[in-house]
């Protein structure tokens, strides 16, 4: 975690983010100078750097203002085209009961010339928010310097454990040949060989020729050899079939949850991608387009139900991941959650 003012771009802001605990006014001033310097980096137009730092300065502002445990994390986010910044701000304390209303203008930083939760949605490229009284709010944000893509249908969120500035959890998503296919790893210990573990376990599920999951598994495995190795898992959504195609090794767990009915766990087998495996199967389970896969590393706990979040499987990907890792990433260890869905 990072706190206090920033004199230059924290390592890795350019790759997997920086958090940052948000609990007091300087802490909030260096989220938004942060967040300047990476759109200049990224070469963002003006208006929109003016823009984001509006943003910035009120998700990190409410924080310190109203919210309990409150955390930012700044990162980029990219496409083909175009690069942007993403903001995601999460708190566990004390919620919203009426979006609407804290979305009126001067409602959340009432006293202070801020314009509040409404002007972090105007000014933003895309919002999402998502809030129960009583637990707290994740709010999702970003801003791109053009028209913005399509929204994701899958996105995650790693945290590193406490005290490391860099995570063994990382996750990718890619379309090969009309194969929508998601990866979560989990690099083995913490620290930098973990997570070049994990950047390996990246690089090769993004280079695998298109085909099933176990065959883009197998292929990560070979590629591995030289890193400390990794818990992987490669998930494959087939909107045509009603399936979700899914292959694993180690203890990454994937599950398909509705939002009625009982959550089903899908299988990955003993083993370490790159190192040891006995053998690498697939499995399919059914999905329908009003459920979920979400995928998570050991650093999460697997016991948060969906029922006490009313509303929230509706949300985008980028805003269930996070809420889950808030509330779920509770061991000690680095921390990642990936959420998919159909188109």
């Amino acid at each position: 975690m990072s706190g206090g003012a920033v004199a230059s771009l924290p390592e890795g802001l350019l790759d997997g983010g920086v958090w940052f605990r948000v609990e007091a006014a300087a802490t909030a001033s260096a989220v938004r100078r942060t967040a300047e310097r990476l759109a200049v980096e990224l070469g963002l137009p003006e208006r929109r750097i003016a823009d984001l730092s509006i943003v910035a300065a009120e998700v990190a502002g409410n924080l310190v203002k109203h919210a309990d445990e409150g955390l930012v994390l700044l990162r980029t986010v990219r496409t083909a085209e175009q690069a942007g910044v993403e903001l995601i701000a999460v708190d566990r304390g004390p919620g919203m009961a009426d979006l609407a209303v804290s979305a009126a203008d001067g409602h959340s930083t009432a006293g202070t010339l801020g314009i509040g939760l409404g002007a972090i949605v105007r000014q933003s490229s895309w919002c999402d928010v998502h809030s129960v009284f009583g637990k707290g709010t994740v709010l999702a944000t970003q801003v791109w310097p053009a028209d913005p893509p399509p929204a994701a249908w899958a996105a995650g969120v790693t945290r590193p454990l406490t005290g490391e500035s860099v995570s063994g959890d990382a996750y990718s998503v890619r379309e090969a040949d009309g194969r929508r296919q998601v990866m979560m790893c989990d690099g083995l210990g913490h620290g930098g060989l973990a997570a070049a573990a994990a950047h390996e376990a990246i690089r090769a599920f993004q280079d695998a020729p298109a085909g099933p999951p176990a065959a883009v598994l197998e292929l990560m495995h070979r590629r591995m050899n030289h890193t400390r190795g990794a818990a992987v898992a490669v998930a494959e959504l087939d909107a045509d079939a009603g399936l979700v195609r899914y292959a694993g090794l180690g203890n990454i767990t994937g599950t398909v949850i509705p939002p009625v009915g009982s959550r089903r766990g899908m299988v990955s087998l003993p083993g370490i991608a790159g190192h040891q495996r006995r053998q690498i199967r697939e499995y399919d389970y059914p999905i329908t387009p009003d459920a979920i896969v979400l995928m998570h590393s050991d650093g999460v706990v697997d016991r948060w139900t969906p029922a006490d979040y009313p509303g929230l499987l509706a949300h985008s990907p980028l805003v269930i991941a996070a809420t889950v890792l808030r509330d779920a990433g509770v061991r000690r260890d680095d921390a990642g959650v990936l959420v998919a869905r159909l188109p």
